[in-house]
């Protein structure tokens, strides 16, 4: 018997009073018993596909590796090497009748120079080499025989260190086992710069020297380790340089991820492999040696009352057949290219004679045949500390100097009148942060299958969870609250709520004031619920430590976020809640505490479906906040979280801009007093961009910030103000901060 048409309009909205296991237009959904840790392990796989799936795409250029490694500073002019030394230390370190040897140092930026030691032969050189040793190989240590009889102007430079002693913030007194070279690139990769960057500058300021000299010689960089690394960059950036050689780092790098921090590099495997990279060397020769890996494995053990903050990473030779194979993707990206490749038992001959022309390879070859005793030289205690300080404080220094490039590229370039206008541009600017900034993948991309079940009930609201599928291996999954009270046919607006660092969707809605959940969230999601509001408290992946933390090591060098994945979710989270029947589609808002605070920021900004934004425990003057070693507190210079920085965001968009794209739709933001995530001067330096944006669009009663005298958490009462009037929810408002009984 077929039932009348208004009896099953009836039956199709049941699910939203009673406690039916599935909501309409619902696949059941299989209880998992942790969706979170599953969610993680999808997008994991997702992420190694897209590496290994990049190698084909890869088109590689100079301009793209330069960009990568943010070696964007002017060069100073070196017109000297300068003497370093003093009367208990003299500049001179050694003398032989064929050369000396001298501490040196030539400056690079302002403030920073490179350091190292300079053979000079009293000779004319037959060559010129800048040598770049292991990082924690001192310049001394590598003065040889041969070095000294070779007859070649050198320079060894000095890198960045591996060790933690001056990983520390002077003012606040913390010391970090973070190590030197991590300290640096936690400083520079928001401010669009990176360690490796600076220090190939350091090499190529060497060059620049070399070059000015009155008599012409070949030049050749050399590296082992670390130093290979940055030899293979320096010789694949400069044209000037006639031969490059690098021992113990050339590899497969779509394992980068599991490195060191200070050797992730955002938009690397996009366009360049170490094969890609040796192919700008072509034609020049270019000797690649098997041999002298450095091994090392980054300590995360507490040590000498140091705050244990370091990312994991290690340093390990690859198999033999590994470094072959992508020597002969190198050969074969460049066939006109002069590549030699050598294992362990490499003769120093054979490398002479690749990279130098018979005559040039011919009289070095002669000269070496000339031995002396190596040396002892005394190694300099002192160069470790001037190095980490003079990039930290020249780093430092950018903080001020990106906050005036915002200001000239963004705030300046902005219309303000008429709205229409403000808005085109934001568009515009919206897709620079989607797409360089956040990182953009494909639109979700398999179909929407959505499978809910119930889950609980309380006296005014039924919990449902449901997932959505975004990509092959990746879904999105929350928790729907839907008030009882909801009538069929009657649509109302719905607040997307949002968890923090290592959160789930049921601490939203757990009201037991006894649980941790209840000390943060204080249970907003039911709370809004029993107000009136459908709310969903979808699951972001930001939870399980380095599971998680390594994904945004494996999306970096793919030019992608752990957002552009977040992003990709709340797309197909919007999609359905667009599409349910209960819902207004144009007042669908956001609202997330701390990293939830960080996705109120980040979503909305690039997603404008989402009709408002509210951020709590997060607004900050971001930038400074992430990357200043000086702050009256403690910032993510000395936290754990080594997934934070996002490339270049210093250069483009802090919090006031994100503003911006949210902009003209409503924004505020929920700060507490006693919040440790900033202070209250920071956070109304940044916000007070904020109000005077809106008060210039004629719009100053979409924004506002409520302080209030409390910890990191969710306040929930203007919040819950500004959510009433923006959406304009026809309900009397109830305060409900004591929270529900959940059955």
């Amino acid at each position: 018997m077929k039932l009348p048409l208004a009896i099953l309009s009836l039956l199709a909205f049941l699910p939203l009073a009673a406690r039916a296991e599935s909501l309409p237009g619902t696949q059941p959904l299989p209880p998992d018993p942790d969706f979170s840790a599953t969610m993680v392990a999808g997008i994991d796989k997702m992420a190694l596909r897209l590496i290994e799936q990049s190698t084909p795409l890869r088109k590689p250029t100079r301009e793209k590796l330069k960009a990568s490694l943010g070696m964007i500073d002017q060069r100073m002019p070196v017109k000297a090497l300068e003497l370093v030394g003093d009367l208990t230390s003299p500049a001179l370190l050694h003398e032989t009748e064929h050369c000396r040897v001298f501490r040196v140092r030539w400056p690079v930026f302002d403030g920073v120079h490179g350091e190292g030691i300079c053979i000079q032969p009293k000779g004319k050189p037959h060559a010129r080499l800048v040598l770049l040793p292991d990082a924690d190989d001192a310049p001394e240590k590598l003065v040889d025989s041969r070095l000294l009889t070779a007859g070649c102007e050198v320079v060894v430079l000095a890198l960045v260190t591996r060790g933690t002693r001056f990983s520390i913030a002077d003012r606040l007194g913390i010391r970090t086992n973070v190590p030197h070279r991590e300290w640096i690139y936690r400083q520079s990769f928001q401010l669009g710069r990176h360690l490796i960057g600076y220090e190939v500058q350091k090499a190529l300021a060497v060059i620049d020297w070399f070059k000015a000299q009155p008599e012409q010689v070949p030049v050749i960089v050399a590296g082992r380790g670390e130093g290979g690394m940055l030899a293979l960059y320096a010789g694949a950036l400069d044209e000037r340089i006639d031969g490059v050689f690098s021992a113990g780092y050339f590899a497969p790098r779509e394992g980068v991820w599991q490195e060191p921090l200070d050797r992730n590099v955002f938009g690397l495997l996009r366009d360049l492999g170490d094969a890609e990279i040796a192919s700008l060397v072509a034609p020049r020769p270019l000797v690649l040696q098997h041999a002298d890996y450095p091994e090392h494995t980054v300590s995360v053990n507490d040590g000498n009352g140091q705050r244990t903050i370091a990312a994991p990473g290690r340093l390990t030779a690859p198999k033999r057949s590994a470094f072959d194979a992508e020597v002969a993707r190198a050969k074969a990206l460049a066939p006109q290219g002069r590549v030699l490749a050598l294992g362990a038992d490499g003769s120093e001959e054979s490398v002479v004679r690749h990279l130098l022309t018979t005559p040039v390879a011919e009289r070095v070859l002669g000269s070496l045949r000339t031995k002396i005793s190596t040396p002892s030289l005394a190694v300099d205690d002192t160069r470790e500390e001037r190095n980490v300080r003079e990039l930290g404080q020249f780093t430092q220094r950018l903080i001020v100097a990106c906050e005036a490039e915002r200001h000239m590229s963004f705030w300046n370039k902005l219309p303000l009148q008429p709205l229409a206008a403000f808005e085109a541009h934001t568009a515009k600017e919206r897709d620079r942060f989607w797409n360089e900034v956040i990182g953009r993948l494909p639109d979700p991309n398999v179909p929407l299958n959505a499978r809910s079940r119930f889950v609980r009930e309380t006296e005014k609201v039924t919990i449902h969870e449901v997932t959505l599928d975004v990509w092959k291996e990746v879904f999105a999954w929350g928790w729907l609250c839907l008030p009882k009270d909801l009538k069929p046919g009657e649509r109302r607006p719905v607040v997307v709520c949002q968890h923090g660092l290592e959160g789930l969707p049921e601490d939203t809605i757990n009201a037991d004031r006894s649980s941790p959940a209840w000390g943060y969230y204080k249970s907003f999601a039911l709370r809004l619920a029993e107000e009136g509001f459908i709310t969903f408290a979808p699951h972001n992946p930001y939870r399980g430590q380095d599971a998680f933390r390594t994904l945004q090591r494996k999306l970096n060098p793919l030019g992608l976020t752990l957002y552009s994945v977040v992003n990709g979710q709340h797309q197909r989270i919007l999609e359905w809640l667009n599409a349910q029947p209960f819902t207004q589609p144009d007042k669908i808002a956001f609202y997330g505490l701390s990293y939830g605070g960080k996705s109120a920021m980040r979503i909305p900004a690039v997603l404008t479906d989402y009709c408002l934004s509210i951020c709590s425990g997060d607004f900050d003057e971001w930038v400074r906040y992430c990357v200043s070693t000086e702050l009256p507190i403690p910032g993510y210079m000395h936290a754990g979280e080594y997934e934070i920085w996002e490339w270049n965001l210093a250069r483009t968009f802090n919090y006031g801009e994100m503003t911006a794209l949210i902009a003209p739709r409503p924004f505020m933001v929920e700060r507490g007093h006693d919040d440790g995530c900033g202070t209250d001067e920071m956070v109304n330096y940044e916000y007070a961009k904020v109000r005077r944006l809106y008060a210039k669009l004629g719009l100053g009663d979409r924004t506002t910030i409520e302080h209030f005298d409390g910890p990191h958490t969710i306040h929930g009462v203007g919040s819950f103000e500004f959510l009433r009037r923006q959406l304009s929810l026809k309900k009397p408002f109830n305060d409900t901060s004591r929270g529900s009984g959940i059955k």
